[in-house]
């Protein structure tokens, strides 16, 4: 047990910890939070955050106070924005490969599901961002693990583990709201209905449970309330959580299929293995030649019911899929391990291997075609570093193929987690991290070394939240062509950050010179799109960012 746990812990620290803070904030969301979170420090107000010195009401407050007080105790660092959500990728490794290690009561199996966690894209890209969706993740996954424990008539200590899912379920309230509760309630109602008559639901214990939940996840929001008053409540609870669940009034009508797509790329590269595996298990289940376990019940419906949740809202997005990662992450890691095992006795199992093994080689050859396609648009990192990474990719390629055609299933475990682990690295180094300063950062110092009299900075649709970070200045957000050229015709000196497109547009429709005083390359990954590798596409893909005045 021991030696499971410092590797998945060694293997987390590579692939959430290593260059954690060597790429630029990024222009999304994750601004938003470290931005934020700076402003708490330099405001000393741990009570409302704030954004572009605003009021920000849109999400609650844990992660704000978590990286305000990273910040406070060390410095406003792209590091310690995102320290948060790649320890909590950590904790959610731990807690998939120590869930499956009871559930699947398979050593080689529950090692591989944290190694899994711990390795695909998913959770990987949102440990590298300051955002509080990974952090929701692993308080969700806690509570229903937890909860399953308390409930547990073999548990031991199932008030202890009352108080725990008790308290993440608070956590996660403070840290995205309802989601924090909503999603472990409908995947544990349907888990404890069907397992009824074995359920022990203690009244001690739902009595701990809920104390913590309240004395955790509720005063803050009391506190707001009294501050603020109800347009805070409704802002939040009205506006953010049911209108973005329910209306078009925050995301355009998606398609019912949206999160299959995001589902398979979250998983990359362990893809093949979990599309290729469960055909046989479907087969004979549909054939009525066997029916799902305990254990396989309480996995499906731990994955389909939030999926169910979501598909069904109007306001989709990616990162909500992260809470059903820990349960495909142990369906999958009980699959490889289960055919491994077999290998020896089973045609069956070695056909199933060698097709999602081969599947998977060509799956890195691919990428490192890609890699090789779109390495004009990697004007961050370093040359030498993406034709290592694409080296790398193929090397890794060369040997799956290998471990097939050889049939060395028991290499396969760790040869797949190494070369995940490498193909993410590629994916940091070789594409959006490296060479600083930034594009964003390389504008801010421009303006800095400009500004002389308190210029107001105005931002027309580019580094819309992430510049604010790296100036520590409010910036002046302009919506449209009318409302530039009226900023623009400002009687006192002001600043534009805006696009060439944008300028080349303008200064026919401004009556008088644009000043230019400097422009920078961008590529905006935070806007990586898989057409974006497809089909690389610089004079789209690549932006020229530019810093004007009026005068």
């Amino acid at each position: 047990m021991r030696r499971s746990v410092l590797t998945l812990l060694f293997l987390s620290l590579i692939t959430f910890f290593l260059g954690l803070g060597r790429q630029a904030i990024t222009d999304s969301d994750e601004a938003f939070y470290a931005e934020a979170a700076r402003e708490m420090v330099e405001g000393n107000d741990w009570l409302t955050p704030h954004f572009n010195y605003e009021d920000r009401w849109q999400k609650p407050i844990l992660y704000y106070w978590f990286t305000a007080a990273a910040f406070a105790g060390t410095d406003t660092t792209e590091f310690m924005a995102r320290f948060g959500s790649a320890l909590s990728g950590v904790g959610l490794v731990l807690l998939t490969w120590s869930a499956a290690r009871r559930l699947l009561d398979d050593a080689a199996g529950a090692w591989l599901a944290g190694a899994i966690a711990a390795t695909c894209y998913g959770y990987f890209a949102m440990a590298r961002a300051a955002l509080p969706d990974l952090p929701l993740a692993l308080f969700i996954t806690a509570t229903i693990w937890a909860a399953l424990r308390a409930t547990d008539p073999a548990e031991r200590l199932p008030t202890s583990w009352a108080a725990i899912s008790g308290l993440s379920a608070g956590l996660g309230f403070l840290t995205k709201g309802p989601l924090g509760v909503v999603i472990p309630a409908i995947v544990l109602i349907p888990i404890w209905w069907r397992e009824r008559t074995r359920v022990v639901i203690r009244p001690l214990d739902v009595t701990i449970a809920f104390l913590l939940f309240a004395i955790s996840g509720l005063p803050w929001y009391v506190v707001m309330w009294a501050v603020h008053g109800t347009p805070y409540l409704q802002s939040f609870f009205v506006a953010d959580n049911l209108e973005r669940f329910a209306t078009t009034r925050y995301n355009d009508v998606r398609a019912l299929w949206y999160y299959v797509p995001i589902l398979i790329g979250g998983l990359v590269p362990w893809t093949v293995y979990a599309l290729v595996l469960p055909w046989r298990i479907v087969r004979d289940l549909i054939r009525r030649r066997r029916l799902l376990t305990d254990v396989e019940w309480r996995l499906v419906i731990w994955t389909l019911a939030p999926l169910l949740l979501f598909t069904a809202s109007i306001g989709k997005q990616p990162r909500y899929v992260l809470p059903m990662l820990p349960p495909i992450a142990m369906m999958v890691g009980a699959g490889i391990a289960n055919r491994i095992g077999a290998a020896s006795r089973a045609r069956a199992a070695r056909l199933e291997l060698t097709i999602a093994t081969i599947g998977t080689t060509a799956m890195f050859a691919a990428m490192a075609t890609l890699f090789y396609r779109a390495r004009i648009l990697f004007v961050s990192a370093y040359p030498a570093l993406t034709w290592t990474g694409i080296g790398v990719l193929i090397v890794a390629a060369l040997a799956l193929v290998i471990t097939a055609v050889r049939r060395s299933w028991n290499w396969l475990p760790r040869l797949m987690t190494v070369s995940a682990a490498l193909l993410l690295l590629t994916l940091q180094f070789g594409a959006f991290a490296g060479k600083r300063p930034e594009a964003v950062e390389q504008i801010a110092a421009l303006i800095h070394a400009n500004r002389v009299g308190g210029e107001s900075i105005g931002e027309y649709e580019t580094f819309v939240r992430n510049l604010p970070f790296y100036t520590r200045l409010k910036q002046v957000p302009v919506i449209d062509d009318a409302g530039a050229i009226a900023f623009l015709k400002s009687t006192e000196r002001v600043f534009l950050v805006l696009n060439r497109r944008d300028y080349e547009r303008l200064k026919t429709l401004v009556d008088q010179p644009l000043n230019v005083i400097g422009d920078v390359t961008y590529w905006n990954t935070a806007g990586v799109r898989l057409r974006t590798l497809l089909l690389p596409m610089p004079e789209e893909d690549l932006d020229t960012v530019m810093l004007v005045s009026n005068r």
